[in-house]
């Protein structure tokens, strides 16, 4: 091996001149783990299906591949997808799509793991499976194949993928993560069959084995028959980290030569969000709430700060602004690191919640934007997707920004929302102009003649597995068209600015969000054609995906319009997050009747199901406040 990895490495060296920003591929970064593939048990490659700057911007590879690594018998190395024109000098030259750390093709290790962060990087795994020499089909992988893992939030509706991965990993990994290593380990001592492993690792909660599964849908998508083998449970319940403070967290991370899309610390103080939002998957799959404490963050931002040497710390969560003291955290934080310039970061403030002051404090080292997230344009809207936030919320938050001197605010919508109306559309015009008439009377006021900017986004809402939205229809390609037509005549003025999403893009990510096993066809059909980096605008091809839906007998937009009945059985329901279905039908019957349903956390229990399905609770600060 060592002189393969020898020969491989200068091959890479020598195309590297020859592609753009080579240090996608170069590795050696600080704080890089390069061990000797040859003294260990089991060689474990970290696979993400976009480039190295989206990569490396993620926190859950960078947790796996520390925890990984602090393992003696296992070798965790990187590997993200080439930029088109790497990928090009890799076929020239029969060069396998390789790791970082040694250089070593892919092929080569016994484990491949994929997060499936996004719908739209379906087409990149066939792509990653392809160059390295893979088979991209389960059913045509040997033993000297790397078993093909798969997790992340798309995991929770895997079935379009079902074909092309040996095992999911429902929920959160580092809790299940050393008992598959160690369900491997086993098994290799035995030199038993590929079958064998996989009816080994099923015994393992939370772990699915699609192949040992059938399952046939009728036309609307419903489940029409399910069959698991003897060995495979019906239904599967997710993995939880019950304590963070408990649960593994690195003390240090990679330091990229390069600029990536968030390039700090990014610290998670909390997991899990109770705000019930209708639309929101993460809201449901993550959930219950728990929290790291304030004395474990503390330690963690210090290490990490001394051994990356960034001067932003992002405190990350779904809602960071509903976590336990956060200003008292947030304050303390910016008081510690003030000599050394340090920025503290809270990405996620809800208007209900957001505290000029402290976004002030925060921002006193690097002023930037503020970003608000309505989400509708009417009350009554936002009651039907229970969010919770009034406009009176918004206008108090952006009017306290301004009077303290922000220019530039940032608004998020979704148009599309079950019950929608044209109504709720002229909503998000009159809040957006309403923002943008606040901003300029304030600056007229203290005689300040730089112009408010306010910038309005509006994505199409995709319905999600796990939600009450689930059984929602999309809209069609027309009605996407005509209001974002509507929102682009309306949008006008010299402070606002207007985008938007693709709305054949958001087409496919619905079929790819709902879809069944048939899926599968079409997305090898697709990457055939040629369709990859279907998330980048610059190579989303349409037309392909038209394609391969006819080559196989569907019809793109039919399928994306699907709506579920109430009572069918979904592709993905055997896969539980531990919310009941009787609540998110609960949920959606409510969201038609545009009642409201309070934040648990705040409020009585809303009965969601989680704790007594998977056996945990509600964790405030590690337990820190219970103690108190």
């Amino acid at each position: 091996m060592i002189n393969v990895a020898i020969n491989l490495s200068q091959k890479i060296l020598e195309i590297l001149p020859t592609v753009s920003k080579p240090t996608r591929y170069m590795g050696n970064e600080i704080n890089m783990i390069k061990k000797n593939l040859n003294q260990v048990e089991v060689k474990f490659a970290l696979a993400f299906p976009d480039v190295y700057e989206v990569a490396m911007s993620h926190l859950g590879i960078k947790i796996l591949y520390h925890l990984l690594n602090e393992r003696k018998d296992v070798a965790a190395e990187r590997v993200y997808a080439p930029w088109v024109d790497m990928e090009e000098r890799l076929r020239e030259n029969n060069i396998p799509l390789f790791t970082l750390e040694n250089k070593i093709g892919i092929n080569e290790f016994d484990i491949l793991g994929f997060t499936l962060q996004y719908e739209m990087s379906y087409t990149n795994i066939l792509n990653m499976l392809d160059l390295a020499g893979i088979p991209v089909r389960s059913e045509d992988r040997g033993k000297e194949d790397p078993i093909v893992i798969a997790g992340g939030p798309c995991a929770f509706n895997p079935e379009p993928l079902a074909p092309f991965i040996d095992v999911i990993l429902l929920g959160e990994a580092e809790a299940a993560i050393d008992e598959i290593v160690d369900q491997y380990i086993l098994w290799k001592k035995t030199n038993g069959s590929k079958k064998e492993l996989l009816k080994s690792l099923a015994k393992i909660k939370g772990v699915y084995i699609p192949s040992f599964y059938k399952i046939k849908y009728n036309r609307n998508g419903a489940v029409t028959d399910f069959f698991a083998e003897d060995y495979a449970p019906d239904k599967l319940d997710k993995r939880v980290v019950n304590n963070l403070d408990e649960a593994y967290y690195p003390d240090k991370f990679i330091v990229p030569y390069m600029e990536i899309v968030h390039d700090r610390v990014t610290l998670e103080v909390a997991r899990g969000c109770t705000r019930g939002c209708r639309f929101c998957q993460a809201g449901m799959i993550y959930r219950p709430v728990r929290e790291r404490s304030h004395k474990r963050i503390k330690e963690l931002a210090k290490q990490l700060i001394e051994c990356t040497g960034y001067e932003e710390l992002s405190l990350a969560s779904l809602s960071t602004s509903d976590y336990s003291r956060v200003e008292e955290l947030a304050k303390s934080l910016l008081e510690e690191y003030k000599d050394q310039r340090v920025s503290i970061a809270l990405p996620s403030m809800r208007v209900d919640s957001f505290s000029v002051d402290l976004a002030k404090e925060l921002q006193a080292v690097r002023k930037t934007g503020l970003t608000f997230a309505p989400e509708a344009g009417t009350q009554r809207l936002r009651d039907v997707i229970n969010k919770g936030v009034s406009e009176d919320d918004l206008i108090r938050s952006v009017s306290d920004s301004f009077k303290e001197g922000w220019r530039r605010v940032k608004l998020y919508f979704m148009m599309g929302l079950p019950t929608e109306t044209m109504e709720d559309l002229q909503g998000i015009v009159d809040v957006a102009k309403k923002v943008s008439a606040l901003g300029d009377q304030i600056r007229l006021n203290s005689n300040n003649k730089r112009r408010v900017k306010v910038g309005v986004s509006v994505s199409t809402f995709v319905p999600k597995p796990h939600t009450p939205f689930q059984w929602s229809k999309f809209n069609t390609l027309e009605e996407i068209e005509e209001k974002q037509q509507y929102l682009r005549d309306n949008l006008r003025g010299k402070d606002l600015s207007f985008t938007w999403a693709d709305p054949e893009l958001s087409i496919l990510e619905s079929v790819f969000a709902r879809g069944d096993r048939r899926v599968a066809d079409i997305i090898e059909r697709a990457w055939q054609l040629g369709a990859k980096f279907d998330g980048w605008n610059e190579h989303f091809r349409y037309d392909l995906w038209k394609e391969a839906f006819e080559d196989l007998g569907y019809d793109i937009e039919e399928y994306a319009y699907r709506d579920f009945d109430l009572d069918t059985r979904l592709p993905w329901e055997h896969l539980q997050v531990g919310v009941n279905k009787e609540y998110l039908r609960l949920e959606y019957q409510k969201a038609l009747n545009e009642e409201l349903t309070p934040d648990c956390r705040f409020d009585k229990c809303s009965g969601c199901g989680v704790m007594n399905n998977l056996d945990t609770r509600m964790d405030l600060l590690g337990g820190e406040v219970e103690s108190e």
